[in-house]
């Protein structure tokens, strides 16, 4: 299941939220040249996760949910363009875990459209 908040994809597969751009964010800010994480390994709602410094601007991630680190995607560090990316495999930011399912619950799903 997949749902979006603070222009993030958020992806539920069983007890892990994968958090990504959407592709709308990714063309507002450009191709990424620099990439930050956080140092925390929880998180709160409104915590920055990573900071972008991109063609077309400057820019930090908050999380939609509260949770725990377990996953960043650390090929982001050295190759900060994947970001740009339109392959899941490739753009995903990090992973949480122990995040409060009606919180997940509560954010915007993301309706596929077939054209």
């Amino acid at each position: 299941m997949k749902k979006r908040g603070e222009f993030l994809f958020i992806e539920k597969n069983g007890d892990d939220y994968t958090l990504s751009m959407t592709p709308e964010l990714q063309d507002d800010i450009g191709t990424s040249g620099f990439v930050e994480y956080t140092d925390a390994d929880t998180i709160e709602a409104g915590d920055l996760i990573l900071s972008v410094e991109a063609s077309k601007t400057v820019l930090e991630l908050d999380s939609p949910l509260a949770g725990k680190i377990v996953k960043r995607n650390e090929a982001l560090i050295n190759e900060p363009a994947l970001l740009n990316s339109a392959k899941a495999e490739e753009n995903w930011i990090i992973t949480l875990t122990d995040v409060d399912e009606e919180a997940f619950n509560q954010l915007e799903e993301v309706k596929r459209y077939i054209s």
